[in-house]
């Protein structure tokens, strides 16, 4: 993590080419996929509002015409909430509410909650399958596009479905200005220590 810290300082005080690094630097995070018609667009957890925003868009655009979302994983917190028997609305009830306003009318709650990049790799194929799904597209934020989908060609070999990744337009992350405030420069430095650690493990991907 220190050393791409130390990469990225160093490459940005070139003289005349400060920008245009950094740009680059910021879209090497970034991956949107070419698109046509798919059976299911589905919404990255980590993407709660521009992840539907972006769907119901596509879903409008006559991309698909039903949206998936992850059940909220079942943390400490929400465990305990549960056994107390306090009503609560989870992730998943916000983001089928918010897309129902958004006009989508055909939503799914896939039902295992997922906690990170990884675990969207070892639920989503099993998925697909049980319903039959020729494709899919998930949408995430931009700043982890490239890494989720490494991990989602690796975890789709071997089954019957054409995975894409789109990059939801309305994030906070901004990979031509990440540079300019402080949470962009957290973000781009710990998103690409986890892309390179992939690289590391799975050159081949």
């Amino acid at each position: 993590m220190l050393v791409t810290a130390v990469l990225v300082a160093g490459l940005a005080g070139l003289p005349g080419v400060r920008r245009t690094v950094l740009r680059t630097v910021g879209w090497v995070l970034v991956v949107n996929d070419a698109i046509g018609p798919t059976d299911v667009i589905v919404v990255a957890t980590d993407a709660f509002g521009c992840g539907e925003l972006e769907a119901a868009d596509l879903v409008n655009g006559g991309v698909a015409t039903r949206v998936a979302v992850f059940a909220e994983f079942p943390g400490v917190a929400l465990r305990e909430v549960i056994r107390r028997g306090v009503p609560y609305e989870d992730a998943a009830a916000r983001s089928v509410q918010l897309l129902r306003t958004l006009g989508v009318e055909t939503i799914e709650i896939i039902p295992t909650g997922v906690a990170g990049t990884r675990n969207v790799g070892r639920v989503l194929p099993p998925w697909c399958d049980r319903n039959r799904l020729r494709s899919v597209l998930i949408v995430a934020h931009p700043d982890h596009t490239r890494r989720l989908r490494r991990v989602l060609r690796r975890s789709f070999k071997g089954h019957g479905t054409t995975v894409a990744v789109r990059a939801a337009r309305y994030s906070e992350f901004d990979p031509d200005h990440w540079w300019e405030t402080l949470g962009g420069v957290r973000i781009e430095i710990l998103e690409l220590g986890k892309l390179l650690v992939d690289f590391v493990t799975h050159p081949i991907s």
